[in-house]
This record gives C-alpha cells, structure tokens and sequence, in this order.
C-alpha cells in the first residue's frame, strides 16, 4: 500500500537515525532542495541537512552508512522514496563564518563504491561547496529538529558564495557528458543567484536564463528542463556539442558577475 506522504515517511525515517547515532549533538535538522521549493522531481534526491555540536566519530560515520543505505539506495528503499543527500556539519566550523568552509560527515549514493570499499570520509574536509549549501539552507528550508536556519547560521558574504560558485566550475565540466542535465541546470542556477542573489529551483533557473540566452542556448536549457520536469532522457547524443556550448556561455556568464564585484 502507497503512503499518503512519503516524504514525510522517509524524512522520519532518516531523522529516526540521526537521533539514534547523533543523539543529543543534532543542534539542528533541516529539509532543504526540491522538498521545499515548489516539490520533488521525478530524479530529485531527498535533500536534509544537519548541524551538530561536535565532529562525528569514525564508529559514528559508519553507523549512519550502514543506517542510512537501506532507506536510500535504490534496490533496497520502498518503491517511492528517494535517494538521500544528507550533509553533517559541526556548528563550530561555520559559526563565525570564515573561508574556507567545510563538512563533517556526508552521505550521497555518488558516494556508494567509496562506502562499499570501507572509505568512511572520501571527501575533502575543506569543500567550497558548504558556502552555497548553507547559503539554501538559510534561504529556504523547513526545520525538522531546532530553530530555524537563520538562528543558527551565520549568513554566507556574497563575494565567498560567488566564489565557492567558480571554484565548483570545474568539477562541474568533468561531469558533462555523463551528467549533461544537471551540470547544465546547476551552471543556469549559478548564474541565476550570483546576478539576483536568490536560489531559484533548477526548472525556474533554467527559465530565468534561458529567457536572457541566445534562442540556441535557450533551447538546449529548455530540453534540460523539461527532462527534469518529466524524468525522461532528454537523448543528447548529437546534441552535445550545442550542450557543451550553452555550459560554457553560461559559466562565462558567472565569471564575468564574478569579476565585476
């Protein structure tokens, strides 16, 4: 039988464990992404950030590993949910913000053949991309466990959040060919907040930049959209000379914001 709410069933689900492993070190937990920002796609991960009073042990880290795979990875979770991202940073590391930023502890399916092989933190500790992950989580997200966001984290400056952005490029264009959607909705959103200062969801960053592009690149954001919206393979095969050419204009444009200040 299908639950009526299974976001919800799976978000108690995985706080059962966190409070289970981190007890009474959870300062605050957040449901960020999609799940708050006009709903889950048919590809979207279940989005949840945590912020704790003190690092993670390595016992710790394997028993929200062990803990977490069963409600997440795909072979083993109920029908509909989803893939869970959930991100552990230590209230100390962030509060006062400085640069660079880092996590403690993460757990997302990318990571599956690091946790298979026994690697427990196969990140590196400083990842500018906690700037633009605290930077959604203050903007939008719905507390599940303590005050909201914004009494707890200290806001990000734009000139970090703009480079965390840039620093993030590369990465970005390594995953082209076999993540063309993503990295190109990413590379819209990028743009989308460092011109407005606002996280748009992918679909309305995709929209928002695509009505700025040339018609082409306009078009090649659209078709990624769409595949977000429906779930379906946008097929880029021939098509990816013309999506490597919309992710490079729309990193120039974040590049040129960048440099202006």
């Amino acid at each position: 039988m299908t639950s009526p709410d299974p976001v919800r069933d799976q978000t108690d689900a995985v706080l059962a464990v966190i409070h289970e492993v981190l007890g009474s070190s959870v300062v605050g937990a957040y449901r960020y992404g999609s799940a708050v920002e006009g709903g889950l796609r048919p590809e979207s991960d279940l989005d949840l950030f945590v912020l704790a009073a003190r690092p993670t042990t390595d016992g710790q880290k394997r028993r929200l590993i062990e803990a977490i795979s069963p409600l997440s990875r795909r072979r083993d979770r109920p029908p509909d949910w989803r893939p869970v991202e959930l991100t552990v940073v230590v209230a100390a590391d962030v509060r006062p913000w400085r640069w660079p930023p880092r996590f403690d502890f993460q757990y997302g399916e990318w990571l599956r053949a690091e946790f298979d092989a026994g690697r427990l933190a196969p990140w590196p500790p400083l990842n500018p991309d906690v700037a633009v992950l605290l930077t959604m989580v203050r903007q939008r997200s719905e507390p599940l466990v303590g005050p909201p966001a914004v009494e707890v984290l200290d806001p990000v400056p734009r000139a970090d959040l703009v480079r965390a952005m840039v620093d993030e490029m590369d990465t970005l264009f390594a995953d082209l060919v076999p993540d063309t959607r993503n990295v190109l909705l990413t590379l819209a959103r990028m743009w989308s907040t460092v011109a407005t200062g606002e996280f748009r969801s992918k679909d309305a960053a995709a929209e928002w930049a695509a009505a700025r592009l040339p018609e082409a690149d306009g078009a090649v954001l659209r078709r990624a959209r769409d595949g977000y919206l429906s779930g379906g393979d946008e097929g880029w095969g021939a098509l990816m000379p013309a999506a490597c050419a919309t992710a490079e204009r729309l990193a120039a444009e974040v590049r040129a914001l960048a440099a202006s200040g």
